[in-house]
């Protein structure tokens, strides 16, 4: 009885705060119908959104997981001093509001910021261009593929590594015939979050974008336009595209976490 009463009380509180929300965009998104949806999709600038967007994704998912792929390697595998504070170092953006991360590269890289005068000076342009907008993206979305890749890697251990290199296997060779098959699928998942996360950064982004229609608007910035313009139906469709992404990051999590649950119990 208990477990029934709480299993209806959490599905009813995720119903209630999850899945109203969706129905409620996806629903104001076609009131309109389908020719009002299109068209808001697929004026210029809405398509500039998308294209920027999809670029800032696309720049900084292969570079974060690089990045995320190295550290947890070094963290989970060896020993070194300062790895505590790369720990700390890591969880930086979690801690840092987006907005603030935002004004922190205005002050670095605005025109009035530290480094201000020499970008003028040889005609660089990072805040409220496309730069500064992978800039703030990259620092945000760094954390989640090295954050979902050291507990899996701490937890195997380095027992494989070790009997690879006793039988002569080089470094590369190593972590592309052994560590890489383990860690695939947390990898994967790491991936996938990040993606969502660089697609739909707001906060930060929005500092340091300056709204410039066709231009620096990604997304969510043309949604808020959008909305702030009374049109509605338009904002809606447009934040449909971004509820749809996050319907298929859930999906695929969980396809992950279900591959990696089976893995770990044929273990």
């Amino acid at each position: 009885m208990a477990r029934a009463l709480l299993m209806m009380v959490a599905f009813g509180y995720l119903g209630l705060l999850l899945g109203l929300p969706l129905i409620t965009v996806f629903a104001e998104a076609f009131s309109q119908g389908l020719g009002v949806f299109v068209a808001a999709i697929s004026e210029p600038d809405a398509r500039s959104a998308i294209g920027l967007s999809l670029l800032v994704a696309a720049i900084c998912v292969p570079l974060n997981a690089a990045f995320g792929l190295a550290a947890a390697w070094a963290i989970a595998k060896f020993e070194f001093r300062g790895k505590s504070a790369l720990i700390s170092l890591i969880d930086l953006p979690f801690a840092v509001s987006p907005v603030i991360s935002g004004l922190i590269f205005v002050l670095l890289f605005g025109l009035q910021g530290w480094l201000g005068p020499w970008l003028r000076e040889h005609h660089v342009k990072i805040i409220f261009a496309v730069p500064g907008i992978v800039l703030a993206t990259l620092f945000i979305t760094f954390p989640f593929v090295a954050r979902e890749l050291i507990p899996l890697m701490q937890e195997q251990g380095t027992e494989e590594e070790e009997a690879a290199a006793s039988l002569g296997a080089g470094g590369w060779q190593t972590f592309l015939r052994v560590t890489l098959p383990n860690i695939r699928f947390g990898l994967l998942f790491g991936i996938v979050l990040l993606n969502a996360r660089a697609m739909g950064e707001f906060g930060a982004v929005s500092v340091v974008s300056g709204h410039v229609r066709g231009q620096t608007n990604t997304l969510p910035l043309h949604i808020e336009i959008l909305y702030n313009e009374y049109r509605t139906a338009a904002a809606f469709a447009v934040a449909s595209l971004l509820a749809l992404l996050a319907l298929v990051t859930l999906a695929a999590k969980s396809a992950l976490e279900w591959k990696l649950g089976r893995r770990r119990g044929a273990a």
